[in-house]
């Protein structure tokens, strides 16, 4: 009965493990659709964010288009503390870019 009690222990502490291990996983970032595009978003939308009141959502407004959402800090628009509690909550989805020039056709030369 022995023999069988340390392979038995084993194999529930393999099992144990990993769920263990899935409970202290770090939180998993909300999905896109989820997120505030920095570009797009409402002043009341910009309001939501911790931090973000009227003045700062006018200015990040006025700093449109973003590239990035670091550019909340390199424009020093918010500061570094405040860009880490919402750093997961926001995007900033390039706008739309004109369309790509379509290649011209080479014109036929006449033979002399």
């Amino acid at each position: 009965m022995n023999r069988l009690a340390l392979p038995i222990a084993l194999a529930v502490l393999a099992f144990a493990v990993p769920t263990f291990a899935q409970t202290r996983a770090a939180p998993t970032p909300p999905p896109a659709s989820d997120l505030i595009d920095l570009n797009n978003a409402s002043r009341d939308d910009l309001m939501t964010l911790d931090g973000i009141g009227e003045v700062r959502a006018d200015a990040i407004i006025r700093a449109r288009p973003f590239r990035a959402k670091t550019e909340l800090v390199e424009r020093r628009l918010i500061p570094e503390h405040l860009y880490d509690k919402i750093a997961d909550k926001v995007m900033a989805r390039p706008p739309p870019g004109p369309p790509a020039p379509t290649p011209a056709r080479p014109t036929p030369q006449k033979r002399t």
